[in-house]
């Protein structure tokens, strides 16, 4: 039986960028880099506070796919087409100020929904995100 899940990838035009992203915008925390191959590494990055749940940020490599693949797959990264995921927090009024100071693309500032308030934010690769605080604000 499967009891939980603990790492994600997320594909990422350039690594180093997105180490730069994850850790000095989002305030992430490195779990794991080590050499992969040639050119890449083995990069994990999680929340504060989640050590258990960690993203890893995944270059595009033509050795994975096809390079009509891959090349499509980075276009498609690029152009936001993917969204990858919900981040919560306890306050996203602040949380909104704080990312936004530190440089983060906000495509949608917080809105109150049905499910609480969210704005929704993109990585440097393309990538985005909810940013929610759940519930009654």
């Amino acid at each position: 039986m499967i009891t939980k899940m603990t790492h994600t990838s997320l594909y990422v035009l350039d690594q180093g960028k997105a180490l730069d992203f994850y850790t000095h915008k989002l305030g992430f925390r490195v779990i794991t880099d080590v050499p992969m191959n040639k050119n890449d590494r083995w990069l994990t990055v999680c929340p504060p506070d989640m050590e258990d749940f960690q993203i890893v940020l995944m270059p595009i490599m033509d050795s994975m796919f096809s390079k009509e693949t891959a090349a499509l797959l980075r276009e498609l990264v690029s152009k936001g087409t993917f969204g990858v995921g919900i981040f919560t927090c306890h306050d996203i009024y602040a949380t909104y100020e704080e990312m936004s100071a530190r440089g983060v693309e906000f495509t949608k500032p917080p809105k109150k929904e049905f499910y609480g308030t969210e704005a929704i934010f993109k990585d440097d690769s393309g990538n985005w995100f909810s940013l929610a605080q759940l519930g009654e604000p």
